[in-house]
């Protein structure tokens, strides 16, 4: 029974500039005068995790922050910002869960964000996607080491009882890919606002919409 698993909040709901407003909400909460643009922001997506991305920031400036601290605020915040944004589900997405369903595939949630963040969005994106859609949900608290480590994916698989050659993953971010690959998965690149444009290398493919014949049919091959 093969399965498709989804790598990261903003594979199955956008929330890119959500996120980047939490982060400059939580340095100003902080009294630090950080204001990431978009285009800083988008530099900064190379890596993975929210308070790594401070930390190494406020080392390159010199600047002594409590990383952990400015994170937890700004998560508190995303997750109100997704409360208040009723985001959607991204072009095919549901398409491909429909479909997936119907086929007998299975579904995954993929992610080391924090399980607070993957309840406030699917919440937020209740009753279309809720965690009774997905057969397994794998976030932070379940592994000791966070995207690009494959650690999150291989413990996905073993969970479903499947082999990486009967999975397909789909990623926003090149650390996701990066996971995605390293734990011997095809995966699908599918850029979110903030990543479009940015080299995916190691994905069989980039789209800016899913396709569910194709999806399937890479779960499957």
């Amino acid at each position: 029974m093969p399965a498709i698993l989804f790598g990261s909040i903003s594979t199955i709901a956008d929330t890119s500039e959500l996120q980047r407003r939490a982060f400059n909400e939580a340095f100003a909460e902080h009294g630090l005068d950080w204001n990431w643009s978009r285009d800083e922001y988008r530099s900064l997506l190379t890596s993975n995790g929210g308070a790594r991305r401070i930390a190494d920031y406020a080392a390159e400036r010199g600047v002594d922050v409590d990383a952990d601290a400015v994170h937890a605020t700004k998560s508190i915040l995303f997750q109100r910002l997704l409360t208040e944004s009723a985001p959607e589900l991204r072009p095919g997405v549901g398409t491909v869960i429909e479909q997936a369903k119907a086929a007998g595939h299975r579904l995954a949630f993929v992610t080391t964000t924090s399980k607070a963040n993957v309840d406030a969005l699917l919440a937020a994106l209740a009753p279309d996607v809720d965690a009774s859609t997905f057969d397994v949900i794998v976030y932070d608290e379940h592994v000791d080491e966070p995207k690009p480590s494959p650690a999150a994916y291989r413990l996905a698989l073993d969970w479903l009882g499947l082999d990486a050659t009967e999975a397909v993953a789909i990623e926003d971010n090149l650390g996701g890919v990066r996971a995605a690959r390293a734990a011997g998965l095809t995966c699908i690149a599918f850029p979110n606002t903030n990543t479009a444009g940015a080299p995916f290398d190691g994905a069989s493919e980039t789209t800016d919409q899913l396709d569910a014949r194709r999806v399937l049919a890479l779960a499957a091959a």
